[in-house]
């Protein structure tokens, strides 16, 4: 196992941005395009570590700062010895410093309130005063043991127009330069991994400032580039946009985040086209829990890809009564162990039941789509 991390580029797809990477780091090799499916609280709902590992995934975004200072704390993590030993996840991790939970708690200024220094909320449990700053993110991503973690940023809110967004990029970059400090001073977990650091391009949707803060980024020494903010993922038009302004800025030789994308396979094909290698999202195990299944084919065209839709929006409702029936799997190409053994009867029917069952055959299902759809993306550029 080295103990190292490196990006090296494979090959580009032939008249797109799309390109295939191989990421080392000390838990294993990625290969890009990779969506990486969310363990926020150290466990991904209803998937064990091996049936991650059957779906394709790769790697995980794995005990999120906020969660883990809360829960479990930083003294059984590191009694545990990182989240990696913690959830037996022993392949690659990413980590997030906190940031998106901190924008989404300080919209009740009781919980949290965002300060010059970093953020000040309360334990939800204890009513304890917990101080989240750059230094003390780095500082729990230290413990965390993540092979991937993420500069402490402010995510920018979409309302509020150009002076907020200003003022969370300029936020963003005084904490970048303390998440950096922080991070020199030993660039390794508590358990002697090296760590890759990754700064977060924010900007909002004002093309200016993303331009602006993507040269304040890469004039720092970081592993890697995200790039996030409330519109990210959320509005994929304008992500796509946003995507556009900035990848041609970006080096060859480092890895792009976009944060928050994948509430569907076609937002995969359409950031990677754009030039993206990893991304992340909840909505694939939120769907499946709620009944939404992917139902698609992954079709080429034009020399690359698009996910055709085979029922509404590309999902099964599976609560329908039209699938009391049904006795076809899912998506009859498919090759997850749900479509292999079960049909949309037998689904509707757990569903139906509240059975803890479908929630996990339906979890590996959409898990196993988004890995799919990311293993032919990889496939038609080599």
């Amino acid at each position: 196992m080295q103990n190292t991390f490196n990006t090296k580029f494979i090959k580009k797809h032939p008249t797109l941005a799309a390109r295939v990477t191989q990421i080392t780091t000390p838990h294993g090799d990625i290969l890009t395009p990779a969506f990486m499916p969310v363990a926020t609280k150290a466990f991904m709902n209803l998937m064990t570590p091996d049936q991650l590992i059957e779906t394709g995934s790769q790697i995980i975004l794995g005990g999120n700062t906020y969660h883990m200072l809360c829960a479990p704390g930083m003294d059984i993590l590191e009694k545990a010895g990182g989240m990696h030993c913690f959830m037996n996840w022993h392949q690659p991790m990413l980590t997030d410093s906190g940031g998106f939970q901190v924008f989404s708690l300080s919209k009740n200024s009781k919980i949290c309130k965002i300060k010059e220094d970093g953020a000040h909320f309360k334990h939800p449990l204890t009513g304890n005063i917990i101080h989240l700053t750059p230094a003390t993110s780095i500082a729990a991503q230290k413990i965390i043991g993540a092979d991937i973690i993420m500069a402490f940023d402010e995510c920018t809110p979409e309302i509020g127009g150009r002076e907020i967004a200003l003022a969370a990029m300029e936020r963003t970059h005084r904490w970048l330069d303390l998440s950096i400090e922080t991070h020199q001073k030993n660039p390794h977990s508590a358990y002697g991994h090296y760590q890759a650091l990754f700064g977060i391009i924010q900007g909002g949707s004002f093309k200016e400032l993303r331009e602006e803060c993507t040269q304040f980024i890469l004039s720092k020494p970081l592993d890697g580039i995200a790039i996030g903010g409330e519109v990210i993922g959320f509005d994929m038009q304008k992500t796509v946009e946003i995507i556009d302004w900035v990848c041609p800025y970006l080096p060859q030789d480092k890895v792009r985040y976009t944060m928050g994308v994948g509430a569907k396979p076609q937002d995969l094909i359409d950031v990677v086209a754009k030039g993206i290698d990893i991304f992340d999202c909840v909505a694939p195990t939120r769907n499946a829990r709620h009944g939404a299944l992917y139902c698609g084919e992954i079709i080429k065209k034009d020399n690359w890809l698009y996910f055709h839709e085979l029922e509404q929006q590309g999902k099964i409702l599976i609560k329908k009564s039209q699938y009391a029936t049904d006795e076809k799997p899912i998506m009859d190409n498919c090759t997850c162990y749900t479509c292999q053994h079960f049909s949309r009867a037998y689904l509707h029917y757990l569903f139906k039941q509240q059975a803890m069952l479908y929630c996990q055959l339906a979890t590996i299902h959409n898990v196993h789509v988004m890995q799919e759809t990311c293993r032919v993306m990889r496939e038609i550029m080599q």
